[in-house]
């Protein structure tokens, strides 16, 4: 980890630096992701050039597109009748999963689920504003599809993070698509987060050509209204491409957190936070402190930490490109550091924590005090673990129940209504140039 002196020098760059790390579109892309894109195409391309050719070739070419790209990108051979999950699959999986895994999953469902149906936007009254009477109503999107990332983990929890609020906000179809391993199936703690989370449709495909066959549809998937759901820079900027054919949440880039912390904090708890971030690879692991006693301590812990756990050398590879510990001349500016990069997770763990909150400006999700770490929101508190990364935490919110919702306004005026309004309507309307829009007012007042 990279140790940051704010007093010495040059530090305000060094921050800018890493507010423009935490970006979706940093240099984050590995040389192996380089060399596979060369091989499936022929011929070095961009990420984004790469996500283009996938997507036109999906529009085009539909499940053979499919196909020809899950045997490239995941090594599967399917057909288009292997795509979708088959009820028997996920019957088997019920029985490959162990009883504290479903009750686990059950649980944090439930917590989900009452905690989305607590913050679902409400229906106003009818409200009348001079003779227009206004109804609004929120509706649910139709159709909507998940993205779960496969690879070296297996994600129910985000399969419970997208599916549940949606299902609250009374979703009518949700389809996932998610990446198949080597064997062409999906991990039974998927399938079963599917089932447990009332998922009408499962996909073995992912990358950008599962994008590109939500957003248009092929012979076999059915084209969805709105995809959310986090996944790698190539699955992120093939849902920006996307954008506008369907709805999107939020593009993500890579996992963070930024944790400010005092000498009154436990030293082991924050090196555990911090590697439990980097476990991510690539997540970016920040701690801000004033302590520079207490920064040298958690240096070392996180090293003594590291030495016996599973997958330390991808660990420390993140640690060692997006690992950072900033020491401040006091907590003030600590927070100034914090709102300045709005990072995704903020933990607080200092004497006065509600001190501290008081001065943040941006998070995605905020958690407070040394017994909240952020697993607790990555699995079982209640709120979506989709949030925004990059710093976009200072315009955008989480992903919940409310954005699979659409607000629809419902004006009703009698003759007597229009005739209050019709003089400030056409004057307006003709101030634009807009003659037909005072016409069709005028030949409704006019005697």
């Amino acid at each position: 980890m990279k140790v940051i002196k704010l007093q010495e020098g040059g530090s305000g760059y060094e921050i800018e630096q890493i507010k423009q790390g935490m970006s979706l579109f940093a240099d984050i892309l590995s040389v192996k992701m380089a060399e596979k894109t060369k091989e499936v195409f022929g011929k070095a391309l961009t990420p984004m050039e790469s996500v283009k050719r996938i997507i036109s070739d999906v529009r085009e070419k539909g499940d053979s597109a499919i196909a020809h790209y899950s045997d490239k990108f995941e090594g599967v051979s399917l057909s288009a009748n292997d795509f979708r999950v088959k009820e028997e699959e996920i019957e088997e999986a019920y029985e490959k999963v162990s009883v504290d895994f479903l009750r686990a999953i059950r649980n944090a469902r439930e917590n989900i689920k009452v905690f989305q149906e607590h913050i679902r936007v409400r229906e106003p009254e009818p409200f009348s504003s001079k003779g227009t009477r206004i109804t609004v109503t929120y509706d649910p999107i139709e159709n909507v599809g998940l993205y779960i990332p496969g690879g070296s983990a297996s994600y129910p929890s985000t399969v419970l993070m997208n599916a549940i609020p949606a299902k609250v906000a009374g979703v009518k179809n949700i389809s996932v698509v998610s990446p198949p391993g080597r064997d062409g199936s999906l991990s039974p703690e998927r399938l079963v987060a599917c089932r447990e989370s009332e998922v009408d449709e499962i996909y073995k495909i992912g990358g950008v050509h599962s994008i590109a066959a939500l957003a248009f549809g092929t012979e076999t998937v059915g084209k969805v209204d709105k995809i959310v759901g986090p996944g790698n820079i190539y699955v992120t900027l093939a849902k920006k491409e996307v954008f506008g054919h369907v709805g999107i949440d939020i593009l993500a880039g890579p996992s963070e957190v930024l944790i400010i912390a005092d000498d009154s904090a436990n030293v082991a708890f924050i090196a555990a936070d911090l590697l439990s971030q980097a476990e991510h690879a690539p997540g970016i692991s920040i701690l801000v402190t004033d302590s520079e006693r207490f920064a040298s301590d958690v240096l070392r812990e996180t090293g003594r930490q590291l030495l016996n756990m599973p997958g330390s050398d991808s660990i420390q590879e993140s640690l060692d490109k997006f690992g950072f510990i900033i020491i401040t001349k006091d907590l003030e500016e600590a927070i100034a550091v914090s709102n300045t990069l709005a990072p995704e997770h903020l933990q607080i763990v200092t004497q006065n924590d509600e001190r501290v909150l008081l001065g943040i400006k941006h998070a995605g999700a905020i958690f407070l005090g040394p017994y909240s770490p952020v697993a607790v929101g990555d699995y079982i508190a209640g709120p979506s673990h989709v949030l925004p990364t990059g710093s976009t935490a200072r315009f955008f919110s989480g992903l919940s129940v409310n954005d699979f919702l659409k607000r629809t306004s419902i004006m009703t005026n009698s003759r007597h209504d229009l005739e209050m309004l019709a003089d400030d309507i056409i004057t307006i309307s003709e101030a634009e140039g807009l003659v037909a829009h005072a016409k069709s007012v005028r030949v409704r007042v006019e005697k």
